[in-house]
C-alpha cells in the first residue's frame, strides 16, 4: 500500500471522477468500499486519521452472531449474523479463530433456558456452525473456570463464537480494495461537499493531511461512513440538521490473562442493571 502511488492515481482519475466516494475508514467504510469495488464501480475512500482507529478498534473481538438478539427475538438479524460470522471465519482464517464460551447457570431454569436458546442458535447457524453448544456438570465448570463462584453453581452452557483481531481486519479489507482497482486513503480529511446548481451532492473537498494539498473529487454517490461522526459530515450538506446519531457506550477493561486463568469465554446474559457482560481471554 505504497501512499505515494495512491495519491498520483487520485490525482490522475480527477478529471474523470468515481463512482462512489466513502468517507469513513472503519469498518463499515471499508466493506462498503470493498463491496462496490468488486461490483465494478469506480470506488475511492477517505479517512481522516488511521483505518480503525475510532470504534472499530474498540470492539470486544468477537465476530458473533448475537446470543443476546435472540432473546429478544430478532431471528432474521441472528441468521444474518450467523451466516457472516461463518463466512468471516471461511474467508479469514489468518485472522479470525473459534473461541469458546461458557454460561454459568445458577439455577434449573436458567438450565433448561440456555441450553434450549443455544441448540436453536446451533440450528440457525446452519452449515456454518463452529461447533454444537452442549450443558456441563459443575465440576467440569469449575474445572475450565477455576475462579468462577462455586455458590450454588448447577452447570454452564457451552457454545461458540468467533473471535478477530479487528485492526488487522481493516488493513485488510483497505488491502483487498486497492488490489481490486480501487483507492483507500488515510489522512484524507473531508472537509466540505461539493453540490452542483440544484443542490445535489456531486462530490467532496479533501485534504491530504500530510501534504497539505486540497482537491475536488467528483463521484456520482458520496456514503457517508463516518460512524459516531456522521452528524459532521450531515451539517456540511445541511447546517441545521437535526442530529440522528445517538451514542451508545459500552465499556471494555483490559486486565492481565491470570485474572481469568481459562482458556474459555465466559458469557453473562443478564447482570443486575440488564447489561450483558463477557470475560475473554485475548
Amino acid at each position: 500500500m505504497n501512499r505515494e502511488v495512491l495519491v498520483n492515481d487520485l490525482q490522475r482519475q480527477q478529471a474523470t471522477g468515481w463512482d462512489i466516494i466513502v468517507i469513513g475508514g472503519g469498518a463499515t467504510g471499508l466493506g462498503i468500499a470493498v463491496d462496490a469495488v468488486t461490483r465494478g464501480y469506480k470506488t475511492v475512500l477517505l479517512e481522516q486519521s488511521d483505518f480503525s482507529k475510532g470504534t472499530s478498534s474498540r470492539s470486544t473481538k468477537l465476530a458473533h452472531g448475537g446470543v443476546r438478539y435472540l432473546a429478544q427475538g430478532d431471528i432474521l438479524l441472528v441468521t444474518e449474523a450467523l451466516h457472516e460470522r461463518g463466512r468471516m471465519l471461511r474467508n479469514a482464517p489468518h485472522l479470525t479463530a473459534n473461541q469458546e464460551f461458557i454460561i454459568p447457570v445458577y439455577t434449573l431454569w436458567d438450565v433448561l433456558l440456555y441450553t434450549v436458546g443455544l441448540k436453536f442458535y446451533d440450528l440457525l447457524a446452519g452449515r456454518l456452525s463452529m461447533g454444537k453448544s452442549y450443558f456441563i456438570r459443575r465440576e467440569t465448570v469449575l474445572k475450565r473456570l477455576p475462579l468462577i463462584k462455586p455458590d450454588g453453581l448447577k452447570g454452564g452452557v457451552v457454545y461458540h463464537d468467533g473471535q478477530f483481531d479487528d485492526a488487522r481486519m481493516a488493513l485488510a479489507l483497505a488491502r483487498a480494495c486497492i488490489e481490486k482497482g480501487g483507492i483507500s486513503l488515510n489522512y484524507f480529511r473531508v472537509n466540505d461537499l461539493l453540490k452542483n446548481e440544484s443542490g445535489r451532492i456531486t462530490g467532496v473537498r479533501a485534504l491530504d493531511v500530510e501534504s497539505g494539498c486540497e482537491y475536488d473529487l467528483r463521484a456520482k454517490l458520496v456514503i457517508n461512513a463516518t460512524g459516531v461522526f456522521a452528524d459532521e459530515i450531515l451539517r456540511m450538506d445541511d447546517p441545521m440538521a437535526r442530529p440522528t446519531i445517538r451514542p451508545s457506550q459500552g465499556v471494555h477493561i483490559v486486565l492481565d490473562n491470570t485474572f481469568l486463568q481459562s482458556n474459555s469465554a465466559i458469557m453473562i446474559p443478564k447482570t443486575d442493571d440488564g447489561r450483558v457482560l463477557f470475560a475473554i481471554p485475548w
